[in-house]
């Protein structure tokens, strides 16, 4: 795992944005891991304007997000289909046919999270796997005691995280209790993850994340087992952390990151 520091919420999302049209050039057909949230909202607007201005290539990439709630269909702009449609899809060139994310509505969820699974093996896997981190430390909806081996499945939500996005909807009330998510082996087997973590809210839960203990009450710790993990987080969500000097000397000499300084 490295961690990257950046000096602002801006500039975090403008490298991850950097990082992600470097592997969409580098491989046109990229499979694509996205996540959802307000953190990413500012990376997929830069990617967007890279379409326009540099213009960045999707037409050949295919896409698999990782969670979609119950209940909801992808007309409900509280989906994550909406969500997606009108932060990225809307905006570049990619072919909405190779865009997926879960069936919320399906009839029946087991089998559609198994062909969920079963579409991302056949498409050769999850190049690059972007993350966000939520105030459980969970990544998709992998709430405390997901399994660390789990797959595609449906997901209890957790009190914490209800609370954290019901004020996202017209009726907080109105929220699915449950969401059909990507597990934490089917993460793990991505060949490239990157989480994006920022702001103050962020510090204490980061610091589990990556310098704590690998558990299943927080599902982010896994993280650590990756072979090619990257964190990015602000000043503010680095504030806890014990190895900032380190951190800081992996940016400023390794030669991987020089394009990027």
């Amino acid at each position: 795992m490295e961690v990257i520091i950046q000096s602002t919420p801006e500039a975090a999302a403008e490298l991850l944005a950097r990082l992600v049209a470097h592997d969409l050039r580098v491989q046109p057909h990229l499979v694509l891991g996205l996540a959802t949230g307000r953190t990413m909202e500012s990376v997929y607007d830069r990617l967007a304007r890279m379409h326009r201005e540099q213009r960045l290539d999707f037409s050949l990439a295919r896409t698999f997000n990782l969670d979609e709630y119950v209940g909801l269909p992808a007309t409900d702009p509280h989906s994550y289909r909406h969500y997606m449609n009108e932060h990225l899809f809307e905006h570049v060139n990619v072919d909405l046919r190779n865009t997926h994310l879960p069936d919320g509505m399906a009839q029946d969820l087991d089998a559609e999270c198994q062909a969920y699974e079963a579409l991302m093996v056949k498409c050769g896997g999850i190049d690059l796997q972007l993350l966000g981190i939520g105030q459980t430390g969970h990544i998709g909806f992998n709430e405390p005691l997901s399994a660390l081996r789990s797959r595609t499945r449906v997901k209890a939500l957790s009190p914490i995280t209800i609370a954290q996005n019901s004020p996202l909807f017209a009726e907080p009330a109105q929220m699915p209790r449950r969401a059909i998510t990507m597990g934490v082996g089917t993460i793990l087997e991505a060949r490239r993850v990157i989480l994006l973590a920022t702001g103050a809210s962020k510090a204490d839960i980061v610091a589990k994340a990556v310098e704590g203990p690998i558990t299943s009450m927080i599902s982010a710790t896994a993280l650590q087992m990756h072979p090619r993990c990257t964190v990015i987080v602000d000043e503010a969500a680095a504030a806890k952390l014990q190895g900032v000097d380190y951190y800081r000397w992996i940016f400023t000499n390794e030669p991987e990151w020089e394009p990027y300084r």
